[in-house]
């Protein structure tokens, strides 16, 4: 397989909507180009005898018992937020609502 090229570092990181310096590009099309011929090796094993498995771990996941206990107060558990505001935690916007318009959807 052939390396990957700086432009498709830089589409894919346009995709991931990653801004990388020209170092970091090179650096990510050496390791891309690594995983995506070593992905390409492993797809010329023989796989026709090989069960099909649907998880990795054991059929059961030990689980404790789900049993109550104390819960934090409100004044401790903001204490842990990287930003509050009237006694609530304050997120980053997620949606903006600014360009909605009062038309209704049909």
């Amino acid at each position: 397989m052939s390396r990957l090229t700086k432009v498709e570092v830089e589409h894919i990181a346009q995709l991931a909507r990653l801004h990388l310096t020209d170092e970091e590009k090179e650096r990510y099309r050496e390791q891309l180009s690594d995983i995506l011929a070593h992905v390409a090796k492993l797809q010329e094993l023989d796989t026709a005898d090989v069960v099909p498995m649907s998880a990795v771990v054991a059929e059961r996941s030990p689980l404790r018992p789900d049993e109550p206990g104390e819960t934090l107060s409100k004044v401790a558990l903001l204490e842990n937020a990287p930003q509050a505001e009237d006694a609530q935690f304050r997120v980053p916007v997620v949606l903006d609502h600014s360009e909605e318009t009062d038309e209704q959807p049909d």
